[in-house]
């Protein structure tokens, strides 16, 4: 739902859209921000109505929770397999540098 505000000064077009930010096993805080008319409207048309606060919460996660940053990078230290094939791939670069004039 957007609101348009009238005789307001501010550089945006002054489009309000509340959204609640999807249910997890964490609690949701209700959020009011400010967007231009055209973000709201690639927002509703691409995401999809009922989708904007869970693509928000998405896109902003990684950049605002540090815990499930260091949680992911446990978990793929936890996988050997993954590990053995990682440090094959970084050992094999060394050969393609090696090379290279300086």
């Amino acid at each position: 739902m957007a609101a348009h505000c009238k005789g307001s000064s501010s550089r945006y077009t002054d489009v309000i859209y509340v959204f609640d930010t999807y249910r997890t096993a964490m609690m949701a805080k209700k959020l009011t921000i400010t967007v231009d008319d055209e973000v709201y409207a690639g927002l509703h048309s691409v995401v999809g109505r009922r989708r904007i606060s869970r693509f928000l919460n998405d896109l902003a996660r990684p950049h605002v929770t540090k815990h499930d940053l260091d949680e992911a990078y446990r978990e793929m230290a936890a996988d050997e397999e993954r590990e053995r094939e990682a440090a094959e791939w970084a050992e094999a670069l060394i050969g393609d540098v090696a090379d290279e004039p300086r």
